[in-house]
């Protein structure tokens, strides 16, 4: 049996690496090939080519690319066309794997999406090329599975890959403080994985950090980035804040969270390792006006923040589009685990506000970690890699996947 697999960031390469260990577990015959980067290599998957290398974000840097994605679309119909794989399997990626996807199906071979685009919170109109191009989904998550099925995709729920590596399914006790340590509570700061996200909310995380201090003066802050290059550019900011004392810890946010009382963080993927660590958290996202006004009009999810969209009943709803910008910070919404702040204005004083409170009320702070322990239980499964590879392997063997006995199934779309 034979499996392309393709996976464009190193976030996917990793999650594809997981796929591709559970498929060779699984099926010891099994040959993976395909376009990815190395932690797929290391697991045994034969690369067509590093398609991590090509990473990228901004629109002017995909143009410039364009022409080496094209290369590789080419490469990988070949690969297609010399030795037949019984199925495709896509990692997020979309821009690019619609391409791949497209010259699949035209081989009729079947194309299944593990970790698909969120286009049920930004690009809801893409749902009829889904339809179109994709055999089966692969869900991390319950509402996106059952609006997958709810638009007539064939989905299967396997959970979310980060919880094969980060379990966080066993409750937490609620506690005051961490740790009992005279040097008293600890904030951590985390000001994103991208330079620019680090330049546009860092001034927010800093001023809300003035103003805790003022009222919790033996809160400790640290400041965790990624690297040392992030690292560099968060002491510059820090050069004018002497008064703060903030600590910048490059590559070592993980083992903080064990260790802080509450965070304030910019809006990605690290809500997720905020939820296995149980930590109370504000997360932030800092625009301009042009772009609140057009991500308006886009999106459909309720929350930007993924452990917030798990705790409503109804994370996904009707676009409420705008035509100017609010003119002031408007209150986080009740119902959020973590109050979020998506704004134009400086939200620091509300954020200072919450993390205050988490600081001096007990109570406050073991309400939701109380509701992250809820969330967590319903949510924090290992073994998604297991049971993708196992619907990936029916797929590839003509079968359609079956139910798993967990309550992690399988439907046919309507």
């Amino acid at each position: 049996m034979r499996v392309f697999l393709s996976a464009g960031e190193p976030s996917g390469d990793h999650h594809a690496a997981l796929l591709v260990r559970s498929l060779r577990r699984l099926r010891p015959d099994v040959e993976c090939v395909g376009l990815g980067g190395p932690q797929m290599a290391a697991e045994g998957c034969q690369l067509v080519a590093d398609l991590t290398r090509l990473a990228v974000m901004w629109f002017l840097r995909v143009v410039l690319s364009l022409h080496s994605f094209v290369d590789l679309a080419r490469r990988a119909e070949r690969s297609f066309l010399d030795c037949r794989p019984d199925v495709c399997v896509l990692v997020d990626f979309p821009g690019f794997h619609w391409w791949l996807a497209w010259r699949a199906k035209r081989h009729g071979i079947p194309v299944v999406f593990y970790c698909p685009p969120q286009i049920w919170a930004w690009a809801s109109w893409r749902k009829k090329k889904m339809r179109r191009l994709i055999d089966h989904v692969l869900s991390p998550l319950p509402f996106e599975h059952q609006w997958f099925l709810a638009n007539g995709i064939d989905s299967t729920l396997v959970g979310h890959p980060f919880f094969d590596e980060h379990g966080a399914d066993q409750a937490v006790a609620p506690s005051p403080q961490r740790q009992e340590t005279a040097a008293g509570p600890l904030v951590l700061l985390l000001p994103g994985s991208r330079g620019q996200e680090i330049t546009a909310n860092l001034p927010t995380l800093l001023r809300a950090a003035v103003a805790v201090r003022s009222r919790v003066p033996e809160a400790r802050f640290v400041v965790a980035v990624l690297h040392d290059r992030h690292a560099a550019v968060v002491r510059g900011a820090l050069a004018g804040e002497n008064a703060l004392h903030v600590d910048v810890a490059p590559g070592k946010a993980r083992s903080l969270m064990q260790e802080a009382d509450c965070a304030v963080a910019v809006s990605g993927s690290v809500s997720l390792e905020l939820l296995a660590a149980r930590v109370p958290a504000v997360v932030v996202y800092r625009i301009g006006s042009l772009a609140y006004v057009v991500q308006s009009w886009c999106r459909h999810a309720r929350f930007i923040t993924l452990v917030n969209l798990l705790a409503v009943k109804e994370p996904i709803l009707p676009v409420r589009g705008v035509w100017r910008p609010p003119t002031a910070v408007a209150p986080a919404d009740p119902e959020a685990v973590y109050p979020e702040y998506l704004v134009v204005q400086d939200p620091a004083e509300q954020v200072a506000g919450h993390l205050v409170e988490w600081l001096c009320s007990a109570s406050a702070r073991e309400r939701v970690v109380t509701r992250l322990n809820e969330i967590a239980r319903q949510v924090a499964r290992g073994g998604s890699a297991d049971r993708a590879a196992a619907a990936v392997l029916a797929i590839a063997a003509g079968r359609h996947p079956t139910a798993a006995p967990d309550d992690i199934h399988t439907r046919r779309a309507a």
